[in-house]
């Protein structure tokens, strides 16, 4: 065969494959695909924060976490699966393991390491929790000698107290819901997280308050597994929609936080 009906021939095949259809580009997988692999968005909340699920048997479940991942899985257009573990280092674990599609948590850049967020939606302030009677009267008077600050084990707020605090001693508490007990049992001289829950326990607590100024802000963003990076797009846009359209702001109103606001 001459080069010039090789070159014919190839030319005739490729007009072929052209009119078939034959050739074509790959297409995107769809969001749904990316970030509920499953066919159901599972997202990972933990109970006793308003910022993540306050359970309610009669009115039912409520919390920023929990509203925002419905919100989510709808916009997906998939089932949502509210798993709901008994402690938030539980949820983390499960997010770096893929167990669950996503977790509504504070962004940390320790976490950012084992994980992907996207933009912040929330941002909450973080205080103390102190007991009926507690001679803690301003942030200055908690980092002292003998001083027993509780935190959640394995908490943002476990990680900076335990670098910043220099002589009070750091107590690592396994469930939020073991503080109010700890504290009433003389324990616990304080206790640490975000205010919006702190506010939640006091309640629970007879004669707690909770201490004037802060510590620190927490941003709290979407977390997803690593290796899904290609649904991020998809994240910070409802992030973004979810802040503009009052998603956020309803959110919140409803879970009843305190000392936090939607993220700008």
């Amino acid at each position: 065969m001459t080069d010039l009906c090789r070159r014919s021939l190839a030319w005739v095949l490729a007009a072929m494959l052209l009119a078939t259809g034959a050739v074509a580009v790959a297409a995107e997988p769809a969001p749904r695909d990316i970030l509920a692999p499953s066919g159901k968005l599972r997202v990972g909340l933990y109970p006793g924060t308003p910022t993540s699920i306050l359970p309610d048997a009669k009115a039912g479940p409520r919390g920023v976490g929990y509203d925002l991942g419905q919100a989510l899985a709808a916009r997906l257009g998939v089932p949502y699966e509210p798993v709901v573990f008994s402690r938030n280092a539980e949820v983390l674990e499960a997010v770096k393991t893929g167990a669950v599609d996503a977790a509504f948590t504070n962004a940390s850049a320790a976490r950012a390491k084992v994980m992907d967020f996207g933009p912040p939606y929330l941002e909450s302030e973080l205080g103390y929790l102190l007991p009926p009677g507690s001679p803690v009267a301003a942030l200055a008077d908690v980092d002292a000698a003998g001083r027993r600050v509780g935190v959640t084990e394995g908490s943002s707020s476990d990680a900076v107290l335990s670098r910043d605090l220099k002589q009070a001693t750091v107590v690592r508490v396994a469930n939020i819901n073991l503080v109010a007990g700890m504290m009433a049992a003389g324990q616990l001289d304080v206790f640490a997280t975000n205010k919006a829950t702190l506010f939640e326990m006091a309640e629970k607590l007879p004669g707690a308050t909770v201490l004037d100024g802060q510590w620190g802000v927490e941003r709290h963003a979407i977390a997803i597994p690593k290796g899904r990076e290609q649904g991020l797009g998809f994240i910070r846009e409802f992030t973004e929609q979810a802040k503009a359209q009052g998603l956020v702001d309803a959110a919140i109103a409803r879970a009843g936080l305190r000392a936090a606001s939607t993220a700008k």
